[in-house]
């Protein structure tokens, strides 16, 4: 990073009044040291940093940039109802018209209930379970991502051992280790938790198998056990109602939130009349959980989601994206394996346990104007062009020449002791 840019400036800054200079997923221990911390503005598919250099944008705020940063229609909603009332002692009609439309979109959906971030609603996913069962073990898949509070399957530091007790984990799309993992839980059983995929950090994705989301459907059934679906990374990425509903499964809960006001703060959680009691029991709320700009910036959206072809535009664009690439690291003689949904790309490199590679191609590409991501998955977005994608591809093709040339230079990644711990 050079001596006098506004990044460095403003990481130095940081460091002074922020723990670790940076928290969270934007934190310089888990991404290259050559990758921007502060951006100054967005528009479309584009993302400019601090030093004002253009970039397209591949992880679209990490999911919630479904249609566009700064998309007029959707922020003018959200303006228009900022201007007469947001923040006020009770919500505004918007929130019945919002549960109204969620509850006509979703197959499985009686009801909905909103707040901030899609944790928010997985926690109350959480209480709805225990409260409808009276009971209290949860399972989860290895190495899913569930939210950041503390009961949820990720960091130790800080966290309990009581606040992850009553969890059992068994492998994704595995119906033998599921099963395993409902015969320990026993009479305790509350909920079996699922992702609509496996988006795993650090490992290929992998779609699920409808014989691992049948068979959960019936072990919960059968238990007396609800089965919730965390939607909130793939919600409206992979289908128009809940993702499972493409494998003929309804769930009982689902959790939504990245992209369903296209960048403004509102999560949902969708539920069935069999969780409807225990769902009026729970408490759960916020200050800022009944804002009414951002459900008028939803509706907005799911107006989109519903009158457009955004969906299927993006899965053209995923398709031109995942051949290129492929073609272009075969003629590289780099093997470069590319996972998940076709508007949900992962990128790892064969041979590359630490990495190294990975960031070295995605440092490439971000000299070039492109924002990818070294272990997490990616996201495409409906503002994304065919121009964009040849832009992409041409900035790949330099990208695995370069880490192709200097293959047997390149230093080990120091980062991933940090990354994998």
């Amino acid at each position: 990073m050079r001596e006098g840019s506004q990044e460095k400036q403003w990481r130095e800054r940081a460091a002074v009044v922020m723990p670790g200079g940076m928290y969270g997923h934007q934190s310089t221990r888990l991404l290259p040291e050559d990758y921007p911390q502060f951006f100054s503005r967005a528009k479309g598919a584009r993302l400019w940093d601090a030093d004002g250099r253009e970039l397209i944008d591949f992880m679209c705020a990490y999911g919630p940039n479904l249609l566009g940063y700064g998309d007029p229609a959707i922020d003018g909603a959200f303006m228009s109802q900022l201007a007469v009332g947001d923040t006020m002692t009770g919500p505004s009609p918007l929130i019945v018209e919002l549960a109204e439309r969620l509850v006509g979109l979703v197959t499985h959906a009686n009801w909905a209930l909103f707040c901030k971030n899609g944790g928010d609603a997985t926690q109350m996913a959480l209480m709805i379970a225990r409260a409808h069962t009276k009971r209290s073990t949860v399972i989860f898949a290895k190495g899913a991502y569930h939210g950041a509070h503390p009961w949820c399957p990720t960091r130790s530091a800080g966290v309990t051992p009581g606040d992850k007790a009553h969890q059992i984990f068994c492998d994704y799309n595995d119906v033998a280790s599921l099963e395993a993992a409902v015969a320990q839980a026993g009479d305790d059983l509350a909920a079996i938790f699922a992702t609509p995929l496996k988006h795993d950090a650090f490992v290929d994705q992998a779609l699920a198998e409808g014989d691992y989301a049948r068979r959960a459907r019936e072990l919960c059934d059968d238990m007396g056990a609800l089965l919730v679906v965390d939607d909130v990374r793939a919600g409206l990425r992979v289908a128009r109602d809940c993702s499972w509903s493409k494998l003929g499964v309804e769930p009982d809960l689902s959790s939504w939130g990245k992209c369903l006001a296209n960048g403004h703060a509102i999560s949902a959680l969708l539920g069935s009349d069999k969780a409807r009691r225990a769902a009026s029991a729970i408490y759960a709320t916020g200050s800022f959980w009944f804002q009414a700009a951002p459900m008028a910036a939803a509706l907005e959206t799911l107006s989109r989601v519903t009158d457009t072809d955004y969906l299927e535009h993006m899965e053209r664009l995923g398709i031109s994206l995942r051949t290129g690439l492929a073609a272009r690291a075969r003629a590289a003689g780099l093997g470069f394996r590319q996972t998940g949904p076709l508007t949900m790309p992962l990128f790892l490199f064969e041979d590359d346990p630490d990495l190294r590679l990975g960031f070295a191609w995605c440092s490439q590409m971000l000299a070039r104007g492109v924002y990818t991501h070294p272990w997490h998955n990616m996201f495409l977005c409906a503002a994304m062009t065919a121009e964009d994608i040849e832009m992409t591809l041409d900035a790949a093709e330099d990208s695995f020449r370069a880490i192709k040339t200097g293959r047997r230079v390149l230093e080990p990644n120091a980062k991933m002791s940090f990354l994998l711990a």
